[in-house]
């Protein structure tokens, strides 16, 4: 189990996580699971998942690998949207669902798929990070000069846009674009730094009175290839970005490091080493606490105090 994302409903942090299972004919398909905490430290896990490929119209992308790394908004009517990399053993999809009560779950297919005619349902996507604002402990999807933007991909960053926060629009230059689709890549990788490798959004983007804040996860690149020489090769670690507020596609601030990399001995060593992974962001009882996966295999949680 790793890679949560989080939310604050009826009072109690809600904790949406990534599971593996290890039965059966389809060794590890993930499927997400439910938590419950009061203090933001102590959960009540769900004995059944919330969300899991199923017989419907996306079982052909979600099978056999199954339902990976969650994040989830709030709109302004309080409905639920769900990102999540839907997986079939090959090509990783970002496919969108959404609900009302995190139980019941509308399945919308990819996020791309209303998109000159469906052209990106099968290129590879990853890691939607919806631009939100926050009203107390909630994190409300909003709208910049009139549309929803979305930071995802990882390995270079990308943006899209969307009217409704179902179908989504991706960002081109038809002259400097990355790949056969042109995507406009609003940041990437840096030699010499420990974001040398990929990067790739982390929990929802908020909108703050200094700009568009996104925690970012990174992976870098041995030594001799150009990463940070002070850490391991393929380490994960964590940073921030900050955009400009009426143009999420403008960097004002970027850091030169990250705030936090593997440490424990529980995100050094396990299904995939030296990760930590940050995908779920809440504000609770005056502190941030932000929730990650460790090393592919478990699931921690740092806490801060609000400023």
């Amino acid at each position: 189990m790793f890679n949560p994302t989080a939310l604050v409903k009826d009072g109690r942090i809600h904790l949406l996580y990534r599971a593996e299972d290890n039965v059966g004919s389809a060794l590890g398909t993930s499927r997400v699971g439910l938590a419950l905490s009061d203090d933001g430290l102590h959960f009540d896990r769900q004995m059944v998942p919330i969300f899991y490929p199923a017989n419907d119209d996306t079982l052909i992308f979600e099978w056999e690998g199954g339902c990976e790394d969650p994040r989830i908004v709030e709109d302004e009517n309080g409905t639920w949207h769900l990102t999540y990399t839907a997986y079939d053993g090959n090509v990783a999809r970002l496919l969108i669902a959404t609900s009302t009560d995190l139980r019941t779950w509308v399945k919308h297919g990819s996020v791309f798929k209303s998109f000159n005619d469906g052209a990106l349902i099968d290129m590879w996507s990853k890691s939607g990070s919806i631009i939100t604002r926050q009203v107390g402990d909630q994190f409300i999807a909003t709208k910049i000069d009139r549309k929803y933007w979305m930071y995802w991909g990882d390995t270079s960053v990308f943006l899209a846009w969307s009217a409704d926060l179902i179908n989504w629009v991706p960002v081109t230059d038809t002259e400097g674009g990355v790949g056969d689709h042109n995507l406009s890549a609003i940041f990437g990788p840096r030699l010499g730094f420990f974001d040398s490798d990929l990067v790739e959004p982390g929990p929802q983007a908020i909108l703050r009175d200094e700009g568009i804040l996104l925690i970012y996860n990174s992976r870098n690149k041995a030594a001799a290839a150009g990463g940070d020489p002070t850490l391991p090769e393929g380490t994960y670690s964590a940073a921030q970005i900050l955009f400009d507020a009426n143009d999420p596609s403008v960097v004002l601030q970027r850091a030169d490091t990250y705030f936090m990399k593997p440490e424990k001995d529980y995100e050094i060593i396990g299904q995939v080493n030296n990760v930590v992974f940050l995908e779920g962001l809440v504000s609770f009882k005056g502190q941030w606490f932000v929730y990650y996966g460790t090393a592919d295999s478990k699931i921690a949680v740092a806490v801060a105090e609000m400023n």
